[in-house]
């Protein structure tokens, strides 16, 4: 997805066809939470943060397209091996929002600007991102 526009991407994902759909959505609006930790931590002068967001956001764009590919291996073939990939996928959009999300909060008590308002949405969507990808983990697993 790195090399669409964001249009595109979003066309794509409004398609009717099963994917991209939500694990992507998911991993996307939790690389839009990073670079808002990016931007904040950068205020915040967190060199630490500014990397750790720049390496979590770089790695929830490649699970954004992890998850269509899984999704559509998964609905060629349904198979256990498969469905190992709809749930390992989303576990880890998850995990990396819940980093991203944590960081965000940190930057945030570091700020006392108008970039604190960044901090704040970043850890608000990476939080959001992390419950899509949790509940896809229970509906993936039925």
């Amino acid at each position: 997805m790195r090399e669409r526009t964001l249009g595109e991407v979003l066309s794509e994902i409004g398609a009717r066809t099963p994917a991209p759909a939500s694990g992507s959505a998911a991993a996307l609006t939790g690389a839009l939470a990073a670079a808002l930790a990016e931007l904040a931590g950068r205020f915040a002068g967190d060199a630490a943060a500014v990397a750790r967001a720049e390496d979590l956001g770089a790695r929830l764009l490649e699970l954004a397209e992890e998850d269509a590919e899984a999704y559509a291996e998964y609905m060629a073939v349904r198979s256990d091996e498969t469905r190992a990939g709809i749930v390992s996928v989303p576990e880890e959009i998850a995990a990396a929002a819940e980093e991203v999300a944590a960081i965000a909060d940190t930057v945030r008590s570091e700020l006392h600007t108008a970039v604190a308002g960044d901090a704040e949405a970043a850890g608000e969507l990476a939080r959001a991102a992390a419950r899509v990808a949790r509940r896809l983990i229970e509906v993936n697993l039925i």
